[in-house]
């Protein structure tokens, strides 16, 4: 079979575009001294009166020396969600062309395909939430742009197995991106370092879950440098702002804290699940790579809702494939965790 190359898999309209070019794109010199009347900013210094820079350059330096990637190689977005949808909007046809979304997953992709007006190719995942592969593949044609993996999967929390996904990005003839919302907490080695491998996969991550940043949204994608352009051809120009900016490179840096973070939720992670599979309404515990628990209960409307009285909230995901009647529990703190316990050993 002959691949289609990256360039073909573009769209026509987009591989066409001219981009848009702001005053900050423009202008690329010193900045020191310099009086800056291009942008039509307000002139009154409030440290917030000048655009944002549009290609984050100083974000992207700090973030290439940590994943070990040039920064061609790095895009970012508001959010992981801007990006994903950047992606389906520069390789997907509206109304031609489909792509593939293996559930239980990431409700996002479905909705990002309809608001594109882009149809979708459900293949569920096996019933140990592992890709099946030649089903896939065969339910794969012409049309088929883009194929969506998020390893670890959410809401079913494990990470599918590389040789699986290996098999997935040499064999499928489209666009195979990985979401690795939740890769920090995982065993399992990051596909970052593997993009110059395979010239169809795109890898995107977060700062929202192991930095506990999910407030400033800031989204991040990593490929080649021709697919990297691409989407930054199509992105807002100012779509990640200074504050954002200032505070991811900020979290970036600061390491220990990082993994000091990941450690606790980590620890917490597996007295939870070796709590929860001593209380009576609880079936199974799932395996987690992730910052959550899936747990089978015997009723999960029912508990959901005694829990919402008791003064927790968490997630009834009973109406996704294979999780009929499971709650997900993210990992909290300490004390947020024993209450959980202590709650569910009071539901009758």
């Amino acid at each position: 079979m002959t691949r289609r190359s990256i360039k073909e898999l573009v769209r026509t309209s987009v591989r066409d575009l001219k981009p848009y070019s702001s005053a900050r794109d423009e202008f690329q010199g010193d900045s020191n001294g310099m009086v800056f009347l291009d942008a039509n900013e307000n002139p009154f210094g409030s440290g917030l009166n000048r655009y944002p820079d549009p290609r984050q350059i100083k974000l992207k330096q700090v973030l290439a020396s940590i994943k070990h990637v040039a920064v061609e190689n790095v895009l970012c977005g508001n959010g992981s969600d801007e990006i994903l949808d950047l992606i389906v909007r520069a390789f997907c046809e509206p109304k031609r062309d489909k792509l593939v979304i293996l559930p239980p997953t990431y409700g996002m992709y479905k909705v990002i395909a309809g608001i594109n007006d882009i149809a979708v190719v459900s293949v569920n995942l096996n019933p140990e939430f592992q890709p099946e592969v030649e089903e896939i593949l065969k339910k794969s044609d012409a049309n088929t742009k883009m194929l969506f993996l998020c390893s670890p999967n959410n809401p079913s929390s494990n990470a599918f197995q590389r040789s699986r996904i290996e098999q997935l990005i040499m064999n499928f003839d489209g666009i195979v991106v990985i979401d690795e919302a939740y890769a920090d907490f995982s065993s399992e080695r990051s596909f970052v370092n593997d993009i110059h491998r395979f010239p169809n996969l795109i890898v995107t991550q977060t700062l929202s879950k192991a930095f506990g940043l999910a407030g400033i949204r800031l989204g991040l994608c990593f490929a080649s440098a021709f697919i990297i352009e691409t989407l930054h051809k199509i992105k807002p120009p100012y779509n990640v702002n200074a504050l954002t900016q200032q505070q991811a490179i900020t979290a970036l840096l600061d390491r220990e804290k990082l993994n000091s973070e990941i450690n606790l939720i980590l620890q917490q992670r597996e007295r939870l699940a070796n709590a929860l599979k001593n209380i009576k309404i609880v079936e199974h515990v799932f395996p987690s790579d992730s910052n959550f628990l899936l747990v089978k209960v015997d009723d999960a409307r029912s508990r959901y809702e005694q829990l919402i009285e008791l003064g927790i909230v968490v997630r009834d995901r009973s109406n996704l494939f294979g999780c009929e009647n499971c709650l997900r529990f993210t990992i909290g703190t300490t004390d947020e965790n024993k209450a959980l316990i202590k709650a569910l050993n009071e539901l009758k």
